[in-house]
């Protein structure tokens, strides 16, 4: 059993609470730029692993997570969140990955602006992660998660999704995208499916989870609790 370390990181946990429960343990990871996270996203993931995994959110530098598309469905539980310990995430370069059993990233608009380059190996500040650790992501938070693995990406053997081509020009900001994930997870050797826009559509390839949408989201969760659970 993994514990999440409290070393040089100020997010109100209680250690003892942690190392007494036989919980695994999953990091959330959120993009801090002003993009945002989908507050939908976060709010589906968070409550549905609260109760199966000790957690903990990190962000670049540990800045407060911004969440957008605030609606009447989840401004209440935005503002209950916000004002709890884990509100305030841990410096994603300051976390140890492997102490983690997963690594959660919910759909994040922001995510190919910061993500996308903590979680790559170039990047000094990198987040690294034990080969078996199980990863969950969601549409816009894709490329980040597959970056985690080495300077020269390769995905050979694997099979994953994200948002598709069609979903993606839906964005204002589409001409300024640093990449598209179909033609990432290609040119990277993985093999890339998604279904129709706004269907639910989730890929489970050995311990990698991947989302097209934000649709996506509670199913793909859902998986990474199973998957979690078999190990």
């Amino acid at each position: 059993m993994l514990f999440i370390s409290l070393n040089n990181i100020s997010c109100g946990i209680n250690t003892k609470t942690i190392e007494m429960s036989a919980k695994p343990t999953c990091l959330i990871v959120a993009s801090a730029s002003p993009q945002g996270v989908s507050a939908a996203s976060f709010h589906q993931s968070f409550s549905l692993c609260s109760s199966v995994f000790n957690l903990q959110t990190a962000t670049p530098g540990g800045k407060p997570i911004d969440f957008v598309g605030v609606d009447e469905s989840t401004a209440r539980w935005v503002q209950d969140f916000n004002v709890k310990p884990y509100a305030t995430p841990a410096k994603l370069e300051s976390i140890d990955g492997a102490r983690y059993q997963a690594l959660l990233l919910p759909d994040c608009p922001g995510a190919l602006n910061d993500l996308a380059h903590r979680l790559s190996a170039p990047h000094p500040h990198t987040l690294h992660l034990p080969t078996k650790t199980c990863l969950c992501s969601g549409t816009r938070s894709v490329r980040a998660v597959l970056c985690h693995r080495g300077p020269e990406v390769d995905f050979s053997g694997y099979s994953l999704t994200g948002p598709s081509v069609f979903e993606l020009v839906r964005r204002p900001d589409f001409a300024n995208l640093p990449l598209v994930v179909e033609d990432f997870v290609k040119d990277s050797g993985g093999s890339y499916t998604a279904s129709q826009e706004d269907a639910v559509h989730v890929v489970i390839d050995r311990h990698l989870i991947t989302g097209q949408n934000m649709q996506s989201t509670s199913l793909a969760v859902n998986n990474l609790i199973l998957l979690s659970n078999a190990k």
